[in-house]
């Protein structure tokens, strides 16, 4: 599917306080990102991080959502999803041909 595509589809689904609240939606984001890593996290306690299809599938799903809020909040903020990937793989590039991949702070 294509990114902007999707994104317009995630917002004819989006039912939530304060429509196109950067707050909301920031703070739903976290928590979608928070239960991908809860999954991971049971995985690596449980099942000695032996990851299943299951496993893979809820993974997925949560990932899904998280995906889905930030549609949304590129969207409140004018941005397509395109939009954000390309500026995305410009920062990551810029920093692959200055050597600075890995390190810390977002202006390296």
């Amino acid at each position: 599917m294509e990114m902007n595509t999707y994104q317009k589809e995630a917002k004819a689904t989006a039912i939530y306080p304060n429509d196109g609240n950067i707050t909301y939606l920031a703070l739903a984001l976290c928590g979608e990102a928070g239960e991908v890593a809860d999954k991971i996290k049971k995985v690596l306690r449980n099942k000695q991080g032996q990851f299943y299809a299951p496993d893979i599938a809820a993974i997925a799903l949560e990932l899904g959502d998280v995906l889905w809020y930030a549609a949304n909040l590129a969207n409140a903020i004018g941005y397509t999803l395109s939009d954000i990937a390309e500026i995305n793989l410009q920062k990551i590039n810029s920093r692959a041909q200055r050597g600075t991949l890995h390190g810390s702070g977002d202006n390296r």
